[in-house]
């Protein structure tokens, strides 16, 4: 998440339309997009598989994931020293790579409570963070202002910038300390919050609604796909390459910029978007393209998952530095990352009769 994507309205919109919808329960009485019988019994038993095989289980891992990091940094902050970090470092990873594996899931509860943009709105406002920590005065629930002051943004930087260690030592050390602490808390609390509604009513109500209008469960999956891909292109890839800036390059703006993992953030997000398009085991909006008789559109989407898969695996790491020293690289991943988002949010979409409701401003 970025905060300069957010600023263009492409949260806004897949945001409202949830809310609205969900909160009226979106009546399982009118089917709306077909009738038949058959189809419906399919995506039933296709949103069945995503909420308890895939949704849940992910928010779940990232709650076991995140326990694990918050004993890494008890000890960190109990002793900053380059063998705490180093122990931090790899709790830090798996916690990040398991939130990719729910950044695509920014629908009903998860966006009510801004789960995303509170984990994930990079880069962190470094200069802000400081000013919070010295003056001890901040309040991370609150909206836009705080938005990129937490998350992992802000802990990759506290924990991982190149002077972390004597930071923890010096004369904000107590007040730095307690940042910390509050981050995870709020991450903490957030996770719960989006659990708890999942498991008590809102997996029903996803599972009851099989209409493809706005705000219903299949085409909020279409819409966060297609957004997951426009946030890899822009602020992931893009923007940091200076897509946005006349060629300029702006490595330090990337995710996961400080503990070095840019690209492992960006295949583990790519890799979370291949399994829920296919449903992992079960049956995915892939096979859902299949009922449609979109087998043709399927298969290239497969394809070409596995092409923007293997073009950034080619990248060499870290990402931040290959933006600059190796530009043919990234260039290539951009473009295969490009030409999938353009199957998803075009194709895909009008395959499954799903409207976009987002926009950017930068074309496909």
């Amino acid at each position: 998440m970025n905060r300069f994507l957010i600023s263009k309205g492409l949260i806004g919109g897949i945001l409202v339309a949830l809310t609205a919808c969900w909160a009226l329960a979106c009546s399982k009485g009118d089917k709306g997009n077909g009738t038949d019988a058959a189809a419906d019994t399919f995506k039933r038993n296709m949103l069945v598989n995503y909420a308890d095989t895939l949704i849940l289980p992910a928010y779940t891992d990232l709650q076991n994931k995140l326990g694990l990091l918050e004993t890494a940094i008890s000890n960190f902050l109990a002793s900053p020293d380059a063998g705490t970090q180093t122990q931090l470092r790899t709790s830090f990873k798996n916690a990040y790579l398991a939130f990719e594996g729910v950044s695509a899931l920014y629908i009903g509860p998860a966006a009510s409570l801004q789960f995303n943009i509170s984990y994930n709105t990079f880069p962190t406002a470094m200069a802000k963070v400081e000013t919070a920590i010295q003056t001890g005065s901040y309040n991370l629930t609150l909206p836009i202002v705080s938005d990129s002051i937490q998350g992992f943004p802000a802990l990759d930087y506290l924990l991982f910038n190149p002077d972390a260690i004597n930071q923890f030592k010096g004369s904000t050390a107590v007040n730095r300390k307690q940042y910390v602490k509050d981050i995870l808390d709020h991450m903490k609390t957030l996770l719960t919050g989006t659990i708890s509604q999942w498991q008590n009513g809102f997996r029903n109500n996803f599972v009851d609604n099989l209409k493809t209008n706005v705000g219903s469960p299949i085409g909020s999956l279409v819409n966060q796909f297609a957004f997951e891909m426009d946030a890899l292109k822009g602020p992931r890839i893009g923007y940091p390459f200076g897509k946005q800036s006349n060629g300029i390059v702006f490595a330090d703006k990337c995710e996961g910029y400080f503990s070095g993992i840019t690209k492992e953030l960006a295949i583990a997000n790519l890799g979370s978007l291949r399994k829920f398009f296919m449903g992992g085991a079960g049956n995915g909006i892939d096979d859902y393209l299949q009922l449609l008789g979109k087998q043709s559109l399927k298969n290239d989407v497969l394809a070409q998952f596995d092409v923007a898969l293997n073009a950034l695996n080619a990248i060499p790491a870290p990402m931040s530095a290959a933006f600059a020293g190796n530009a043919p690289a990234v260039e290539n991943a951009y473009k295969e990352v490009q030409k999938l988002l353009t199957l998803i949010k075009t194709d895909v979409a009008s395959a499954t009769a799903v409207q976009i409701t987002y926009m950017d401003n930068d074309g496909d």
